[in-house]
């Protein structure tokens, strides 16, 4: 696993993004959460294609934070099955990821 991860979701509602945001910076399961949209989505579910509107709520967290960033979203998300996925950052300016660390413990 990568020592430093962002972390994606997605929900129906702008204040449903900022508490997911919130929520998580204030446990120190992330350093930040950014609140982008509305964006426009498309979407196969039950074997229907449909389209909505969602807010994305990208996160910056440690590698040993992600497991619990990610509990922690599930449930607290609006959503059944909400997407929570992961990605690795492979480079970054030293200073910015001691500042993830700081800000995650």
């Amino acid at each position: 696993m990568a020592d430093f991860m962002i972390v994606l979701t997605t929900t129906d509602t702008q204040d449903s993004a900022r508490s997911l945001s919130r929520s998580a910076v204030e446990k120190g399961l992330a350093a930040s959460g950014q609140v982008s949209g509305p964006i426009e989505t498309t979407y196969r579910h039950l074997g229907e294609v449909s389209e909505g509107t969602e807010w994305q709520v990208t996160f910056r967290t440690t590698g040993d934070r992600r497991e619990a960033l990610e509990e922690h979203l599930v449930a607290e998300h609006p959503y059944d099955s909400p997407e929570v996925i992961a990605f690795g950052i492979d480079a970054g300016r030293a200073e910015y990821l001691e500042w993830i660390t700081r800000a995650t413990r």
